[in-house]
């Protein structure tokens, strides 16, 4: 019996390696262009609203309408998904995603910038749940922390190139008659359809599908995934109503909310709120973003390891958004500029590990029949707190002259967004017998 146990154990490894090395670099590519077109308007943002009179409220405003966008597309999108295969619809989000956001450097007017903001959010729509979807079907609960943070970090390293290229790219500023926000655009957005391309040819389907692994890593993969979905038990239903009428996807839907709409709020404004706090010139806080990028990427591969070990992700979560409104505080506040640099590190430390952990959680909440709509619900409202968040923060901001409300509102929101970390920990431990609820 030990050696079959040993036997098992070697062909879940190789499994597992084999899966990560043939699916995560392509997603992870794919991600950090998706996640560097989604944020490198807060980079244009100081030139494109000096150039296009726009106010902070139409900032806010055309920031947030990204989010309402994904949102209302969202179901809708995994639906799709589902029905034409992860590998066709990721590829159609990546090329139409790609062309539009390219397509931000025609703006003029506040209503274009409204329009082309909402389209790139009806692309992208879906990707995220979609990824966590096909991961289901590829890494048992025990690896898949893992692997999310290995697809997640792309997020933390678009801020690292964002940060090392985006200055270079402004200061083209005049180069074939051409703003420097406008080139900005266009170098960051065009990739990310050629990227489609790639993931149209190369991204493999399913275990059973596939050449390199081996009749028992197939049969591994597929009984272990098995064995997940009766400990999570049978769905009441899987339909778009039966999710919005799932305690567990509202419970964790309200996290989401809180959670992608402080972090969104601060991120579309981190260079201009860096600037005023520290007096950095544009391409000193863009190397301070990059390195808070880093920061976050060696953090998050941590923490999927960590929870993956210590299965439990939440708890994990909860203790990364107290440092992450302890962060908040510090910046409100503004002591020094050094402390303020320093707060920004501890945010980014915390604001790309908090989602993944909270995301690789969801397939532990959600029987496999109810996670396509479920993760996508999720998300739903998720990118609806995406939306509210910036509109009222660059409203705040019009009507005080500065951005510390915004920034006291932020620690409000991530203290209640720590209690709602505990309540969906809750729920997730209660769907595993034995386990201990011990904070």
């Amino acid at each position: 019996m030990r050696d079959l146990h040993l036997t098992d154990n070697a062909i879940a490894r190789s499994a597992m390696r084999k899966a990560l090395w043939h699916i995560l670099p392509l997603i992870a590519l794919a991600y950090l262009f998706a996640y560097m077109d989604r944020v490198n308007v807060a980079f244009a943002a100081a030139h494109m609203n000096a150039d296009l009179g726009f106010s902070a409220t139409i900032y806010g405003l055309g920031g947030g309408l990204f989010f309402l966008g994904y949102a209302l597309f969202e179901i809708p999108s995994n639906l799709m998904l589902v029905r034409f295969g992860a590998r066709q619809w990721i590829a159609r989000i990546m090329i139409t995603w790609g062309v539009l956001a390219a397509a931000m450097m025609v703006v003029h007017t506040p209503l274009q910038f409204y329009l082309l903001r909402f389209l790139l959010g009806v692309a992208e729509a879906g990707f995220y749940p979609g990824v966590i979807y096909y991961f289901s079907g590829w890494f048992p609960v025990c690896h898949r922390g893992r692997a999310v943070s290995r697809f997640y970090v792309a997020s933390p390293l678009a801020s690292v190139v964002m940060g090392g290229i985006s200055g270079w790219l402004l200061d083209l500023d005049g180069v074939m008659q051409l703003h420097g926000w406008q080139w900005l655009f266009l170098v960051q957005g065009l990739p990310s359809a050629l990227v489609g391309l790639l993931v149209l040819r190369f991204l493999p389907e399913a275990p059973g599908k596939v050449s390199w692994l081996t009749q028992p890593e197939k049969d591994w993969i597929v009984r272990e995934l098995a064995n997940e979905q009766l400990r999570i038990g049978e769905p009441a239903s899987h339909d778009v109503r039966g999710a919005f009428r799932n305690p567990r996807v509202l419970l964790t839907g309200v996290l989401g909310f809180l959670l992608i709409g402080a972090i969104t709020t601060f991120i579309l404004s981190a260079p201009l709120v860096l600037a005023g706090a520290t007096g950095l010139a544009t391409k000193q806080v863009g190397y301070l973003v990059g390195l808070g990028g880093l920061v976050g990427a060696g953090v998050m591969l941590f923490a999927g390891d960590y929870a993956d070990r210590r299965g439990d992700r939440f708890l994990n979560a909860f203790w990364y958004t107290i440092g992450m409104a302890g962060a908040f505080a510090v910046i409100a506040l503004a002591p020094t500029p050094g402390l303020v640099m320093a707060a920004y590190l501890v945010f980014a430390a915390s604001c790309f590990a908090i989602p993944m952990l909270t995301s690789s959680g969801w397939a532990e909440l959600l029987h496999v029949r109810e996670l396509a709509v479920g993760a996508a619900a999720i998300n739903t409202m998720s990118q609806i707190g995406a939306f509210v968040m910036p509109f009222a923060w660059g409203a705040s901001k019009d009507a005080t002259g500065s951005f510390t409300a915004g920034l006291v509102g932020l620690v409000a929101v991530t203290l209640v967004l720590a209690v709602f970390c505990l309540a969906v920990r809750r729920q997730a431990q209660g769907r595993r017998p034995g386990a201990a609820l011990a904070v």
